[in-house]
């Protein structure tokens, strides 16, 4: 079994871990009032962007999320949370380096042996679910559960659903599609953001990933018999009906959100198995992008 599925596999019990421990960590998080700012690159982007709407939607605070390299200079913050499971990644640790005083700096990473924790205010690791593998599955859903737990906004069926999404047969026929669309509302347009990357990292699929109501407005039009469009969490009304109109295959999101990627995390490595590929070593990919100068 590959790093990765062994990995995949252990996310039931990790969120336990990650949920169990919001209420002790709750003095090095964000408070309710706070405008904070949420970054990361790559995974850690997408999880950034499924907190913050969780965040600003269950009422805690004006929160926003950004890449990393793209942070905007001089806005104001009372907070930034920076997810990172290396704590190496060149432009989170530019960035923080760059912030005022003034703001303090929250760190979540795997490895407590970096230099992302020399400097932050406010250290959280999540050494449990560090990983060997390039592509990320459990650190990064681990953050965003130890996260949604600190907002109330976790429960046992969140896990119960992960166990669902590991012991069901996949959806029929979806191996053999040439193409992928994850949609999402609120905080799963983060999830499906990350939906996509896992099958461009690890099966070297085509896809792409949407807000659930931007699909009409011209994505729609590449659906065919042999693609896929699967929505994470609840869809729009009307829309799995033009789906089907296409000749698509449509993946209702029946599960939590966040359960829903473990399933797409399945179908990836399937993909990767269907063509004899190695998701311990994706293309062109490490495990931490570190530039030979600060960005």
């Amino acid at each position: 079994m590959t790093h990765v599925a062994q990995e995949l596999a252990s996310q039931p019990d990790c969120w336990q871990v990650a949920a169990g421990m919001a209420d002790g960590l709750a003095h090095r998080l964000p408070a309710a009032g706070e405008r904070i700012a949420v970054v990361g690159c790559g995974t850690s982007y997408f999880m950034a962007q499924a907190y913050a709407a969780l965040r600003e939607g269950s009422g805690q605070g004006e929160t926003d999320a950004f890449a990393a390299s793209e942070f905007p200079a001089g806005r104001p913050y009372d907070r930034v949370v920076a997810l990172s499971r290396s704590g190496t990644t060149t432009e989170v640790l530019g960035l923080l380096g760059r912030i005022g005083d003034t703001t303090r700096r929250t760190v979540v990473i795997g490895d407590p042996d970096t230099p992302m924790a020399a400097m932050a205010d406010d250290t959280i690791v999540l050494e449990f679910a560090d990983e060997k593998s390039v592509v990320q599955t459990r650190f990064a859903t681990s953050a965003l559960t130890l996260l949604r737990a600190h907002l109330g906004l976790h429960s046992d069926a969140v896990v119960e659903d992960a166990q669902v999404a590991l012991a069901e047969p996949l959806p029929a026929g979806l191996v053999e599609c040439s193409q992928f669309t994850f949609l999402g509302q609120g905080w799963s347009v983060g999830l499906a953001n990350e939906a996509a990357l896992k099958m461009r990292e690890a099966a070297l699929a085509w896809t792409e990933a949407y807000p659930a109501m931007e699909y009409r407005h011209g994505p729609i039009s590449i659906s065919t018999r042999s693609t896929a469009t699967w929505m994470l969490g609840e869809a729009p009304s009307g829309l799995m009906d033009e789906v089907h109109a296409t000749g698509a295959r449509w993946v209702a999101g029946g599960l939590d959100p966040l359960a829903e990627l473990v399933r797409v995390q399945r179908l990836a490595l399937a993909i990767a198995n269907a063509r004899g590929l190695d998701p311990d070593r994706p293309r062109h990919l490490t495990r931490s992008v570190i530039l030979s100068t600060t960005a």
